[in-house]
């Protein structure tokens, strides 16, 4: 074997982008047929659809995700800690989705073409939002469960958890901050064969491959088993205990229950099945041209479609809700008021601003603890 075609080896197995969100800094690796295996096709790939698929997640994830902020901020008090949770999870997916960009212009130049810093406040903000995301959705499954199936154990338990919100909110940030702290040091730009990237770069005598595979391991924990872990158990008995109760709304419920459970997975496991794979195959140095092919093109459109979550986590847990879907009608009305205020000055608003006072009051004295985004 060459010493040329070694070194191609090497810098694919530490400086491939095994974490997503960037751009691998190889064009070519070993195959048993070949001396060298292009991976410009790949490329050319991701630089159309990777920029035009994050474009469409940012502007979608942050009108539906501003929405939910609105209408928590003016039109709905938070009353539950899944109210709580979920207006953190919207603040977590506008503070995620804003990251896309940066990378969508990165797939389409081929290169980071920002600065150092930037570099490392984009690996990090990105890690941490999304694994936010991904434990407040495990904090949501956990509340829904204490508030359906304990209802009649846990009342004092959800009042002292709703009086402490912001203290359970911050643990989670932190927890978040902590397990991505990594992207801040080890993330940089710096020259690949000619190019800029913006990825993990390991200090002098640490073993990437062992960098790599804990990265891996931290990201499929909290990002994916930990999650579902919680999620099949506390559904599985707020779904018993639904069926067991005499609610006409009982059914529909249901339905919405089944359909988070069935969006996360079908959103979730063919991203961390490819991260599974990319995992196995680290440090191997007979790895296949068509196999590496394949698995550069699963990992941009998994990825993709993982990141598609934060568009459905609006429609999922907020305005599939009666109660939710009223509030968004009536910020539709209030946007539209003050359009024809300014082209009317004689137009009043005063009316429209009263009934929304009215409706969030009277909605406020109707709710109760036990109301749940499954059942708005």
């Amino acid at each position: 074997m060459s010493g040329e075609a070694m070194d191609a080896v090497s810098v694919f197995s530490i400086n491939d982008d095994d974490l997503g969100s960037g751009n691998s800094s190889l064009d070519y690796l070993l195959d048993d047929d070949s001396l060298l295996c292009s991976l410009q096709e790949v490329r050319e790939f991701s630089e159309l659809f990777v920029p035009i698929a994050y474009s469409l997640i940012c502007v979608f994830g942050l009108l539906g995700n501003i929405l939910v902020v609105v209408t928590f901020a003016f039109y709905k008090k938070a009353k539950s800690m899944t109210d709580v949770y979920l207006l953190n999870m919207a603040i977590a997916d506008i503070l995620f989705v804003l990251t896309l960009p940066f990378w969508a212009v990165s797939h389409a130049t081929g290169e980071w073409i920002f600065s150092n810093a930037t570099c490392k406040l984009m690996k990090g903000i990105y890690a941490i939002n999304f694994n936010c995301g991904m434990l407040l959705l495990t904090c949501i499954s956990m509340d829904r469960y204490i508030a359906i199936v304990q209802a009649t154990k846990s009342f004092r338990l959800r009042s002292r958890t709703l009086a402490h919100r912001g203290i359970i909110c911050l643990v989670v940030w932190v927890v978040s901050v902590l397990i991505s702290g990594w992207t801040f040091m080890f993330n940089q730009k710096y020259n690949v064969q000619g190019s800029d990237v913006c990825e993990p770069r390991y200090h002098e005598g640490s073993n990437p491959i062992k960098w790599k595979l804990l990265m891996l391991g931290l990201q499929l924990l909290f990002g994916f088993f930990i999650p579902l872990v919680f999620m099949i158990f506390c559904y599985m008995f707020i779904v018993k205990t639904l069926v067991q109760a005499q609610n006409s709304k009982r059914h529909k419920a249901i339905r919405v229950i089944i359909a988070v459970v069935l969006v996360f997975l079908a959103c979730q496991i063919p991203h961390n099945m490819v991260l599974l794979v990319t995992a196995v195959q680290l440090g191997r140095m007979n790895r296949l041209c068509h196999n590496q092919k394949l698995l550069a093109y699963a990992t941009n459109v998994t990825e993709v479609l993982a990141f598609l979550h934060c568009c459905l986590n609006p429609v999922l847990y907020a305005f599939i809700g009666q109660k939710f879907r009223s509030y968004f009608l009536k910020i539709v009305k209030d946007l539209w008021c003050v359009r024809r205020r300014q082209k009317a000055p004689g137009f009043s608003c005063s009316r429209l601003h009263s009934e929304t006072f009215i409706s969030r009051q009277n909605s406020e004295t109707v709710d109760n603890d036990n109301a749940s985004s499954f059942t708005m």
